[in-house]
């Protein structure tokens, strides 16, 4: 925190001589949404949400940087904590009032780089679905439109040539956030009574591999990971008095195995992820999660579509919150126009193969002069009860975001 406020105070107080070492960027940004039909335990139809997010950037040296940047935010539906603190570790069930986004030093030497603090981590190709991602938790409040959570760490990569091998450390577990279950993109069925027993944090560091090749012809790589499941397996059990269910989150000790590859060619490019989960302790489930997906740019069009397929080897949870898991047995597809820098279109797409579950998007972004963009969008879920997209076919909805940038 303290290198936090440094990096802020110098971005504020910075001559025009140390311009080049100091860089800020912010903004401002409102949200409403509109949900048409109520569900069994929530009955509102308007939710909002203002957020405010800053990022500054310190090079004292070529050689190394430092990015601090942190966020406020308001909710009008509770998913925001009432509490006034600086949240550091992102593993609350709501989100922080006020939250450390970013604390990271980034040394690079040669081919050698080294990022240590609170970052974010991707691995992975797909566009649609990442099986292998496991260095990236999200925020599931609402499950359709999901945001990264950073985690605390070291991440260091050493390149040479067409070849990257990268190791990630992670000694303190980020998980995922959860819907509400008192809200409507709960995962508990209706009419049963839930007390929420909140989460099982686990204990213990993170470990991760991953090989990178780079070529003209084809680009692929293989990762290993060592560590917690950041989507929990649920603990449900009757209460004592009998009169409903209690809920735990727990997040099981895993061990993945994963490649992707992608095969660029004149008219379109191919791209496959997979990914082998296995459970050390033999508590949780062990299965083969991969997505193949074909990509083509058009002149001002990016087309995607692929396909979602998932082998359980062995099943040994009831009950568990994984979306990635869910859309398995799916056909995904996704257009985005870009019309010019200022105007985008996006339209989005995921079909059960059973037809039991569907999803779809529209969004429109116009950005106004130099500081203001506006986005609209619409999101169509539906399906039967049984069926992970299908049992949130009453949140359909709309948005409007209106975003100032400086």
């Amino acid at each position: 925190m303290r290198a936090a406020v440094l990096a802020i105070a110098l971005g504020l107080v910075a001559s025009p001589a140390a311009a080049q070492a100091v860089s800020q960027a912010g903004f401002v940004e409102g949200q409403g949404y509109w949900f048409p039909q109520v569900t069994f335990n929530d009955s509102a139809h308007y939710v909002g949400d203002a957020l405010l997010r800053q990022e500054v950037v310190l090079r004292p040296a070529k050689w190394i940087q430092f990015v601090a940047g942190a966020e406020l935010r308001a909710n009008s539906h509770g998913q925001v904590e009432d509490e006034w603190r600086l949240d550091w570790d992102d593993r609350g069930l709501l989100r922080p009032r006020a939250a450390v986004r970013q604390l990271v030093a980034k040394i690079t030497a040669g081919r050698f780089r080294l990022d240590v603090g609170k970052q974010f981590v991707r691995w992975g190709r797909a566009d649609i679905v990442y099986p292998t991602d496991r260095f990236a938790p999200r925020d599931y409040l609402n499950v359709v439109t999901t945001e990264l959570l950073p985690v605390i760490g070291a991440r260091a990569s050493l390149q040479a040539g067409s070849e990257t091998l990268e190791a990630v450390w992670v000694p303190r577990f980020t998980p995922s956030r959860l819907p509400l279950f008192d809200q409507r993109w709960s995962p508990v069925p209706p009419g049963v009574p839930v007390t929420d027993l909140g989460s099982n944090i686990p204990g213990g560091s993170q470990f991760g591999a991953r090989w990178r090749h780079t070529g003209s012809r084809i680009e692929t790589a293989f990762s290993y990971f060592d560590g917690f499941n950041h989507q929990p397996d649920l603990e449900v059990r009757a209460r004592p008095d009998l009169t409903g269910t209690e809920i735990l989150r727990v997040f099981p000790r895993i061990r993945q195995y994963g490649g992707d590859v992608a095969l660029p060619m004149s008219w379109l490019t191919i791209k496959a992820e997979a990914a082998f989960v296995t459970s050390p302790p033999k508590t949780s489930d062990e299965y083969l999660l991969y997505v193949v997906e074909i990509e083509r740019q058009a002149g001002n069009w990016l087309l995607d579509g692929g396909y979602v397929g998932q082998n359980v080897t062995e099943q040994r949870v009831a009950f568990t919150f994984a979306p990635d898991r869910s859309l398995a047995k799916s056909i995904l597809g996704r257009a985005f126009y870009s019309a010019d820098p200022r105007r985008t279109f996006l339209i989005e797409a995921a079909v059960q193969q059973n037809g039991d579950g569907y999803y779809g998007k529209a969004e429109f972004s116009e950005g106004m002069g130099q500081h203001w963009r506006l986005t609209v969008a619409a999101v169509g879920l539906g399906g039967e009860a049984q069926n992970f997209l299908g049992q949130y076919r009453h949140n359909s909805h709309a948005t409007v975001t209106l975003r100032f940038s400086y």
